[in-house]
């Protein structure tokens, strides 16, 4: 059970804090809800009831931050070439609510997103990812959205860049497609 003020993770959703626990008759059924105040003043209300089988967890504390934080430094890891597999397989992960898995997921899709770019579908689950993982950074670290923001584009960067900037081309994606002799026409013409 947790109390008012408890800084909490509601998988999928990300982290907040409860701003009261209520009583509500939804559907002619009286529940106890956490509401908890999600960033951009977002209101969210969890039954009491289901609150641990649905994954409602306590945040992290400073020390499994930095861990969250090294996991953003390190390389990729292994993927499914096939992008129907690796969204399921991020899927899973982000399920899970396990912050390591979600840090996992910003970081393999940015490094994808880097290198070739991403589906529709991958960027709206890289984006809701770092939503998540910076709302949960963000009251661990007691920082901003923006430094958390900042400090997670900058850990990929980096790492990005040691781990992978000797595998990209320097051309274009233009160039891929349509490689230029440097007269403005392609050689193939």
């Amino acid at each position: 059970m947790f109390n008012v003020g408890d800084k909490i993770v509601y998988p999928m959703h990300g982290a907040g804090i409860i701003d009261s626990i209520e009583e509500k008759d939804i559907l002619g059924e009286k529940q106890s809800y956490y509401i908890l105040k999600m960033p951009g003043e977002v209101k969210i209300m969890v039954p009491t009831a289901k609150a641990e089988a649905v994954g409602v967890r306590n945040i992290i504390d400073k020390g499994s931050a930095d861990k969250v934080i090294g996991i953003l430094e390190k390389d990729e890891t292994e993927m499914d070439k096939n992008w129907n597999k690796r969204y399921r397989d991020n899927m899973d992960k982000m399920k899970s609510g396990d912050i390591y898995e979600i840090a996992d997921v910003v970081r393999n899709l940015s490094f994808k997103q880097k290198e070739k770019g991403l589906s529709t579908g991958e960027k709206k689950m890289l984006l809701n990812a770092k939503q998540i993982l910076v709302s949960e950074l963000v009251l661990a670290e007691h920082a901003t959205q923006e430094e958390m923001e900042q400090l997670i584009d900058t850990k990929i960067n980096t790492s990005f860049m040691m781990f992978r900037a000797d595998e990209i081309e320097e051309e274009s994606v233009v160039n891929k497609f349509i490689p230029f002799n440097g007269t403005g026409t392609s050689d193939d013409v």
